[in-house]
């Protein structure tokens, strides 16, 4: 209960948080249409409102990762996990009440998904469009044109925001048709609403005004009257409803994200039928157009390919017959006859592409719908444990893993519904990427929480890191202040000599500096135990000689390497994963080099150990210790 109650709470706040982030991001994509539009309270609270539902189910996975991380880490920083496993109780055992809790979130997230998200997701995008359209003086961008006003295209060199005066005025408006067109130039001008909304004022200075006066009695002639003014000041009454209506929302409940998984499973079917019948449809034109049959039956298209395999024509020999004219006419004509087809093609491509994206995306939907719930259990088992490893709670590191693990997440969610959407991965693929990659992750963390594994020990990590590396730390000994035992000198001279002899012995035996053979290397490998052996006596030596008084003696353990005896004789231990390296090439050539590199590495210490114990044993003979 304990456990629960500071989850919920910290899940709460959460939400709530994460919830506010979402929304800020979403208020920052779409802040030029709100900014300046003049938007009524209520306006923005519909806005408000419809975006925090469209948001929930994108919420919930990140605030339960970061209320369960919380959580168990502040458990594991107050040792209450500690407790609890001393009382037998296994970390899987306090993760079971809330992994039932977690589930009935993810219960509510699918049927949040597919019940409420796309009633919002519908209100959301009508109004978004009202927005867009409301006030459009504040619309109309520099340098392009702009036909948000029906009736005209309206271009504008440069506008000022402060006065709201617009420079450089061109406009295009047309009524019935290209002769009644009218062009209008001016040096600058304002826009306005009327005071109920339903027209604008456009009040040019400084101008021409060129129209077409095209009747009905001169619709035969070539020529067009018109007629050209020039003012000083003009006010143009435009036909614009500005006030923010919402109008028909049937085009955008059509939207594969404003539908439950009910409605897309029987749009999918009508989609695929419709677009399955305008295949066969294009098939049947296809047949007609290069076998002037309806209908071409297995039979036909066996009969046909044998006609044309055994009476063979000579094209080339029917086009050089051909007189010069005639040849030009049958180049022009073939020419014709094949950019027309492309262009057919072209278009039926069109048609079909634009039917698989609409299928695409409602599967995408459909998917999405599940991998959202799923992904409210995945982050819990991510979290949970991490927290219960860790053992940091706060607003610290958990605020740091939380937003590292959702932003890998969101890269792979994102990245899988782009290629999705675009066709150029599976949708299954696609969308079940990110899941398919946190799952065995949070299976992997799970399990070590409760083996309680160290799989944040950064010691175990350093020093795993340094050894594929071949880095190392260096010896340093240090006079002992208190000495029971004094070394036994005459026994570690004579050690000392004997390990000198068998390690000038071994790097001349083995040729150390030298490449390795890369059959013995990989496949025919002999146990080699002579450096072990030499370790381990060197080792002794070092140990009974750190009781030494002599400073000189003890400066000169300090220049003892720290051997690494294996590595320089095979990359692994086991003979499978020897072969395995050499099979995957770039693998096998790195450990090669890596072992290569132990080995000259390994003639250098040798080299230093002989010398270092040159010194000691003169030491030892000049003080005759």
């Amino acid at each position: 209960m304990l456990i629960f109650r500071q989850f919920a709470l910290l899940f709460i706040g959460a939400f709530f948080i994460a919830l506010f982030v979402l929304m800020m991001q979403f208020v920052w994509r779409y802040i030029d249409t709100l900014i300046g539009k003049g938007l009524s309270v209520d306006v923005l609270a519909q806005f408000f409102w419809y975006m925090a539902l469209m948001m929930v189910p994108q919420a919930l996975p990140l605030a339960i990762l970061l209320s369960s991380l919380i959580t168990y880490g502040n458990f594991g920083e107050t040792f209450e996990l500690t407790a609890t496993k001393a009382a037998g109780i296994s970390l899987m055992r306090t993760l079971k009440p809330l992994a039932v809790v977690v589930f009935l979130v993810s219960v509510g997230s699918f049927y949040f998904q597919n019940n409420i998200g796309p009633a919002s997701n519908d209100k959301m995008a009508q109004l978004l469009v009202a927005m867009k359209q409301k006030s459009p003086e504040l619309e109309i961008p520099e340098g392009i044109f702009y036909d948000g006003i029906p009736g005209c295209n309206l271009y504008v060199q440069h506008k000022d925001l402060d006065s709201g005066m617009l420079y450089g005025i061109m406009i295009y408006r047309m009524t019935n048709s290209f002769e009644d067109a009218a062009i209008i130039l001016a040096d600058s001008g304002q826009l306005q609403s009327t005071a109920e909304k339903k027209h604008l004022l456009l009040n040019l200075y400084s101008g021409e005004w060129f129209e077409n006066m095209r009747s009905q009695e001169l619709a035969g002639s070539a020529s067009v009257p018109y007629r050209r003014e020039t003012f000083w000041r003009k006010t143009i009454v435009l036909d614009f409803d500005a006030d923010l209506n919402l109008g028909d929302g049937s085009g955008f409940s059509q939207r594969a994200q404003a539908k439950g998984l009910g409605k897309i499973a029987r749009d999918m079917d009508s989609l695929a039928f419709h677009y399955d019948s305008i295949g066969h449809t294009y098939y049947r034109e296809a047949q007609q157009a290069y076998f002037g049959l309806d209908r071409v039956s297995k039979t036909d298209s066996q009969r046909i390919a044998k006609t044309v395999t055994s009476n063979p024509v000579n094209v080339d020999s029917l086009y050089e017959a051909l007189p010069a004219d005639k040849k030009k006419a049958a180049v022009n004509y073939a020419l014709t006859s094949v950019q027309q087809a492309v262009s057919d093609l072209s278009f039926k491509s069109v048609v079909t592409a634009d039917g698989d994206k609409q299928l695409r995306q409602h599967m995408i939907e459909a998917i999405n719908k599940f991998t959202l719930a799923l992904s409210c259990l995945i982050f819990f088992f991510i979290g949970a444990p991490l927290g219960a490893i860790i053992r940091k709670g706060g607003l610290g590191l958990p605020i740091v893993v939380s937003v590292l693990v959702y932003i890998v997440f969101y890269i792979l969610d994102n990245t899988g519904f782009r290629m999705s959407r675009d066709g150029m991965w599976s949708v299954w693929f696609g969308k079940l990427l990110a899941t398919a990659v946190l799952t065995p992750i949070a299976i992997f963390i799970t399990y070590k929480a409760n083996k309680d594994s160290a799989v944040f020990n950064l010691e175990a990590y350093r020093d795993l890191a340094m050894r594929m590396l071949g880095m190392r730390r260096k010896r340093n000994v240090m006079g002992k202040e208190v000495i029971i035992q004094d070394p036994d000198y005459a026994r570690d001279k004579e050690q000392l000599l004997l390990i000198t002899a068998d390690a000038r012995r071994y790097g001349e035996q083995h040729r150390l500096a030298s490449p390795p053979n890369v059959i013995r290397t990989f496949f025919k490998y002999q146990p080699d135990h002579e450096i072990e052996n030499l370790h381990d006596q060197l080792e002794e030596v070092i140990e009974d000689l750190g009781n030494t008084r002599d400073k000189v003696v003890i400066s000169q353990l300090s220049h003892y390497p720290l051997l690494i005896v294996k590595a320089h004789t095979r990359p692994f231990e086991r003979r499978w994963m020897n072969i395995a390296a050499f099979v995957i090439v770039p693998l096998g050539i790195f450990f090669y080099l890596r072992m290569w590199r132990f080995r000259r590495r390994l003639q250098r210490d040798l080299d230093i150990i002989i010398k270092t114990n040159r010194v000691i044993v003169k030491r030892i003979e000049d003080k005759k210790l």
